[in-house]
């Protein structure tokens, strides 16, 4: 993978910016961003993507490697996980605004994926989350929550 010339993301693993859309929208918020970013997202052994949440919809596209799973929480604190992987589903969607944290399946190999945001990425509309704190406000998910904590 030394190819994709990958760099550290904040929220763990590894990422390259491929495509960053000349199209231009402007969000709810008045913000004018990019209409889509795509990105190179990589996860290996015991890598974990820390819960975080971005103001724009995010679609993860498997591309090669283990499973991945990607756990949400809504706004009320109900959690689900979602696979995605080289038996399928092969994509998932974060919807804007909602906590999620993703990782290998196994814990071990790796799993790369694209990961489509619209409107794009901007690290302005990137939040990391504290999972202690998530895990306060969302007692039930607790458990969910702190597996993915790094």
């Amino acid at each position: 993978m030394r190819e994709l010339a990958l760099q550290p993301h904040p929220e763990g693993g590894h990422y390259r910016e491929i495509f960053r859309s000349p199209q231009t929208v402007v969000t709810q918020r008045g913000d004018r961003r990019s209409a889509l970013t795509v990105i190179y997202f990589l996860l290996a052994g015991n890598e974990v993507s820390a819960w975080h949440r971005l103001r724009s919809d995010e679609t993860w596209h498997f591309a090669c490697g283990g499973e991945l799973e990607i756990s949400q929480l809504d706004d009320a604190g109900n959690a689900t996980t979602v696979y995605v992987g080289p038996a399928g589903p092969y994509v998932a969607t974060i919807p804007a605004g909602r906590a999620f944290a993703a990782r290998l399946r196994e814990r071990s190999g790796f799993a790369l994926v694209t990961c489509c945001v619209a409107p794009g990425f901007e690290f302005d509309d990137f939040e990391l989350l504290d999972a202690r704190a998530l895990a306060l406000t969302f007692p039930a998910c607790a458990g969910n929550i702190m597996s993915y904590a790094r």
